[in-house]
C-alpha cells in the first residue's frame, strides 16, 4: 500500500520538476546543432539511444514547431515517469516495448505513422542490451513507407548513471552537440542491413 502511494505522488510531482530540470539544463547550455537545415515536410521516425532521450524534445522541436510526435514509451513504471514528464513539451506516447505489450504498441505505431504523425524511438530501449539495435523501428519504418532520422545528444559536461544503458545528464554551463542525420531511407533493406545501417549512425561521435 505503502509503495502504491509513493508511486501515484512520484507521478505527480516528478514529472513537472523534471520538465523543468531539462528546460534548465538546456537554457544553462551552449547548444551546437549539426545536421540539414530542413527535413522537410514528410513525417519520420526520429532515432537516438536510450541513454541520451533526456534532450531529445529539442532535437525535434528543431525542424518541427509544432509538435505531431508520439514516443514510443514501455508500460513499466520509469517509462509513466518519462511519458508523463514528455507531456509537458506537447509529445504524445504509445505505451509498449520489445518486453511488454510490444505487438500492441508496434500495430498502434505504423498505424500513427499512416496517418502522418511523427515517431520517436530508442531503437535500444526499454532495458537493452545497450546500443543495439531491435526489429521494431525497422519494421515501422518499413511498413509505414516513412523514412528515419537518427540523433545523438553528446554534453561537454555530464553526470552518467550507473545503468544499463549509461544514461546521460548534462551538466550546466557546458555545450551540448546535437547530431541529426538526414533522412534515412531503409526501404527494401533485410533486417540486418537496416540494423547496421542504423546502428553506425548512432555511433559515429561516442563519448
Amino acid at each position: 500500500m505503502r509503495k502504491k502511494f509513493f508511486r501515484a505522488l512520484a507521478l505527480i510531482i516528478v514529472p513537472f520538476i523534471g520538465s523543468v530540470i531539462i528546460r534548465i539544463l538546456y537554457l544553462t547550455n551552449k547548444k551546437n546543432f549539426h545536421g540539414p537545415e530542413s527535413l522537410g515536410d514528410e513525417n519520420f521516425i526520429m532515432a537516438c539511444w536510450h541513454g541520451e532521450l533526456l534532450m531529445i524534445p529539442y532535437a525535434y522541436t528543431r525542424y518541427k514547431k509544432n509538435p505531431h510526435v508520439k514516443l514510443v514509451i514501455s508500460e513499466h513504471f520509469d517509462g509513466n515517469l518519462i511519458a508523463r514528464t514528455l507531456s509537458f513539451f506537447k509529445f504524445g506516447t504509445i505505451r509498449g516495448s520489445s518486453t511488454r505489450g510490444g505487438a500492441k504498441a508496434l500495430i498502434r505505431s505504423i498505424k500513427e505513422l499512416k496517418s502522418g504523425c511523427d515517431l520517436g524511438i530508442t531503437p535500444d530501449g526499454p532495458k537493452g542490451p545497450r546500443h543495439e539495435v531491435a526489429d521494431g523501428i525497422i519494421v515501422m519504418a518499413q511498413k509505414a513507407k516513412v523514412k528515419i532520422v537518427l540523433v545523438e545528444i553528446k554534453p561537454s559536461k555530464f553526470w552518467q548513471l550507473d545503468s544499463w544503458d549509461k544514461f546521460v545528464i548534462p551538466k550546466p554551463f557546458g555545450v551540448i552537440d546535437y547530431y541529426i542525420s538526414d533522412l534515412v531511407d531503409i526501404s527494401g533493406m533485410d533486417i540486418e542491413e537496416a540494423r547496421n545501417l542504423i546502428k553506425e549512425g548512432l555511433v559515429k561521435y561516442e563519448f
